[in-house]
């Protein structure tokens, strides 16, 4: 796929998808930036490293701006608390170039996104159930019974 295809389906996909997917794709970045982080340390590539730190930075900077106290503050202050930690980790690394605070970094990623996905998982499954019991569909009745025929 040329480059541009590609620009166009991320930004495609981007625009189509729910809050929640938006929230998963946030994860899948940030996971992403940082394992390309830690290939360009072992290659001593201390201007990839950075770049790519930076994009991983940036994308958590976007997590803890997008919470929402007003709606459960005891969860944003934990999650804010989280990523904060993990931002620390990634400046540890960029400064230090260890590989370690990006271990640490991307575990700690890697936990929220699957977390994350179970709570879509869960949720996608309370949807479907709360749309299929909410379906009017009437009962047979024995006119219609009598017409259903089991030869063919």
């Amino acid at each position: 796929m040329n480059p541009q295809a590609a620009q166009n389906y991320l930004r495609t996909k981007v625009l189509t998808a729910t809050p929640e997917q938006l929230q998963l794709m946030l994860y899948d970045g940030a996971i992403r930036f940082t394992e390309q982080a830690k290939l360009a340390i072992g290659r001593k590539d201390f201007e990839a490293t950075y770049n790519s730190i930076s994009r991983a930075q940036k994308i958590i900077t976007e997590l803890t701006v997008s919470l929402k106290p007003e709606l459960a503050p005891d969860l944003c202050k934990n999650l804010s608390a989280l990523y904060t930690y993990c931002y620390k980790k990634l400046v540890d690394a960029s400064i230090q170039h260890d590989l370690a605070a990006l271990d640490e970094a991307i575990n700690l990623l890697k936990y929220q996104r699957e977390t994350w996905a179970m709570l879509l998982d869960k949720l996608g499954k309370t949807k479907a159930a709360a749309a299929a019991t909410s379906i009017d569909m009437p009962a047979p009745d024995s006119r219609m019974e009598a017409s259903i025929s089991m030869q063919g």
